[in-house]
């Protein structure tokens, strides 16, 4: 076949496959125009789910006669002329191929009037002949678009579309999505002659509120965490649910770039990422964000549909959302209803890179975990690292004699079992590790403890504590050296009272060594440049004032004294109490608290331990 020019209606045919790929779509496409042509007022019409009749009617600035011909044309728009508009688009539509892939497979008729005009017009266009009549009208100020018998001319089309229940269904998901982005402007949905949805302009915060709760549902508003942040000229706000406002399903997760609705890879991905291990597999975030920034630093014309934007500085913008969110979440799941007003809008770091050195230092232990590139200990690094390594040196593990058993002083009454060996979930993961120094790891609990045999006898060890223990322990010996610093990718800005804004210059090279950094931002304000890896996952805006509030009392120690109270500090800031271990991690634990500190395992704080008696006593009484 040579190649050869399109004709005209086949182009439009081939164009209303992107743009009209059911009912929802013709509807997003003339409310965008409406709400992109100044209306605060929009109403919509559907008959048999958007089959049979869409009516769009707008209060907007309306159509002159002599454009309305123009307006059904291919790539007629108002709203891009120049290469410059298209790096900058502020509007929701700028193709302008909506008009004229709709009318190529509807009847079609644009009623419109503009305020100079002392009568409306109307222009009609049928099919794929696509001739465009024009006639006067009786019209407010404002434009009414009716599509009439979608597909009609594309039977093979036609016969995709699903029931009129299912049509309507995403056509009253698309306007709760519209209502959530112009709070301004007020949507009536008719279905079949029935008001359906009625969401009122909301210009308050209690109206935007009530807004929400109509859209979302009130069970979201109850676990609802509002949130607001901003860095230069990117800013995040919206409404946020907590863990415990999870859903079963991703039916409430709406974002938002400029007044555009979207489902990006990128933004979902950070907010992902910001729930983290806070929310189970089963469920799902819940969430209503709102992303502002320069129109010149995002691409919008990168998805037919228009559902995917690309950021010029895709980087930074992952991490503001992430670190936003993050501190949002920590915060509140600290008790933020004691805490004052944050001193700061946010924060967004770099990750941590996968090697880092500290030149002069100790050799770093693998106990502190991977994320911070520490080397594992030689007990643990001999026998390969490779799988096909620990599989040739492993060993059946021993079981625990009877009399062991018998001797044993507390109860084990309470330890869950799991139903397979998986590490990752919840229970006791099934496993066993050689015996390193007369102990053996046997067996993860609820991934926060070691079930591990010493001499004949179980335990149970809280690897929150042993993991605390060695840290600390590592941070006294290498505190002459300091931490690395690592630099956050936004600065973080505080508002510091004057005694503690002179402290900081005071006690800089202290702050150093923490591998913290700080420089001065002008009046009572400090700006944060660089943080150690300890702290890359905490809330910096509650912290740094806690931690200079704490330098400041421990002035008139010694330096040892204090050395030992800020590595507490940092010890107890980095290891979260809710921090999940998998199996490999709690037995490197347990090898290095045998090497060090092996008189540690007597402290009833970090080990306890347990017994089968009873259990056994019952096996043998027993019915």
């Amino acid at each position: 076949m040579p190649i050869r020019i399109l004709p005209p209606i086949l182009a439009n045919q081939i164009a209303a496959g992107e743009v009209v790929e059911r009912p929802s779509s013709v509807v997003k496409e003339l409310v965008e125009n409406s709400l992109d042509a100044g209306a605060d007022r929009v109403e919509i019409d559907i008959d048999k789910g958007g089959a049979k009749l869409i009516r769009i009617r707008d209060n907007g600035s309306g159509v002159a006669k002599e454009e309305l011909v123009l307006a059904l044309s291919r790539h007629a728009t108002s709203k891009v002329a120049t290469l410059d508009d298209l790096e900058g688009i502020n509007s929701l539509g700028f193709r302008g191929e909506a008009l004229a892939s709709i009318s190529s497979v509807s009847r079609l008729t644009f009623t419109s009037r503009t305020a100079e005009q002392s009568e409306a017009w109307q222009a009609q266009a049928e099919g794929r002949e696509m001739s465009v009549t024009i006639k006067p009208a009786a019209h407010p100020v404002g434009t009414t678009v009716e599509v009439v018998d979608l597909f009609f001319n594309t039977p093979a089309r036609r016969k995709f579309m699903r029931s009129e229940k299912t049509e309507f269904a995403h056509i009253d998901e698309l306007v709760r999505r519209i209502a959530l982005s112009r709070f301004d402007a007020t949507l009536i949905l008719r279905h079949n002659g029935k008001v359906v949805r009625q969401y009122k302009a909301a210009n308050t915060v209690p109206e935007q509120e009530r807004r929400l709760a109509a859209v979302c549902g009130t069970p979201f508003m109850h676990h609802a965490l509002a949130v607001e942040s901003e860095h230069s000229d990117v800013r995040l706000w919206g409404w946020l649910a907590t863990p415990e406002g999870a859903r079963p399903q991703n039916d409430l997760q709406y974002t938002y770039v400029n007044g555009r609705m979207m489902r990006d890879k990128l933004i979902n991905h950070a907010i992902r990422q910001a729930y983290d291990e806070l929310l189970p597999p089963d469920r799902f975030a819940a969430y209503v964000l709102y992303i502002e920034l320069d129109p010149r630093q995002v691409d919008v014309n990168v998805h037919p549909a228009k559902h995917e934007v690309r950021f010029h500085q895709a980087r930074l913008i992952h991490d503001f959302i992430f670190q936003a969110l993050f501190t949002a979440l920590r915060r509140e799941g600290v008790g933020a209803a004691h805490q004052e007003a944050p001193l700061a809008e946010t924060q967004v770091e770099l990750p941590v890179s996968p090697q880092i050195e500290y030149p002069g230092q100790a050799p770093r232990p693998e106990w502190y975990g991977a994320e911070h590139s520490y080397r594992a200990p030689a007990q643990v690094r001999e026998g390969g690292g490779g799988s096909a390594g620990r599989a040739s040196n492993y060993q059946p593990p021993e079981p625990p004699s009877r009399e062991a058993m018998r001797g044993m002083g507390a109860l084990l009454t309470t330890l869950p079992v799991a139903t397979t060996a998986s590490a990752s979930e919840p229970g006791v993961a099934i496993q066993a590790a050689p015996k390193q120094g007369g102990c053996r790891a046997l067996t993860l609990v609820e991934q926060a403890y070691l079930l591990f045999e010493r001499d004949g006898q179980l335990a149970l060890l809280s690897l929150v504590r042993a993991e605390r223990l060695l840290l600390r322990h590592w941070l006294l010996e290498t505190w002459g050296q300091g931490l690395a610093a690592q630099p956050l990718l936004l600065p973080v800005s505080f508002k510091l009272p004057k005694n503690l804004s002179s402290l900081v210059e005071e006690q800089e090279r202290l702050l150093k060594r923490m591998g913290l950094e700080l420089k001065s931002g002008g009046r009572d304000t400090m700006i944060l440049t660089r943080v150690p890896a300890l702290l890359r996952q905490t809330d910096l805006v509650r912290l740094l004032p806690e931690l200079l509030q704490i330098i400041e009392g421990g002035s008139d120690s010694d330096a040892g004294q204090l050395a030992e109270v800020l590595c507490q500090w940092l010890v107890e800031q980095g290891i979260s109490r809710e921090k999940i271990y998998d199996f490999s991690t709690a037995s490197r634990l347990l090898t290095e608290l045998v090497a060090d500190f092996s008189d540690q395992l007597a402290d009833i704080r970090m080990v306890r331990p347990l017994s089968l008696a009873a259990v056994l006593e019952e096996f043998e009484h027993g019915e």
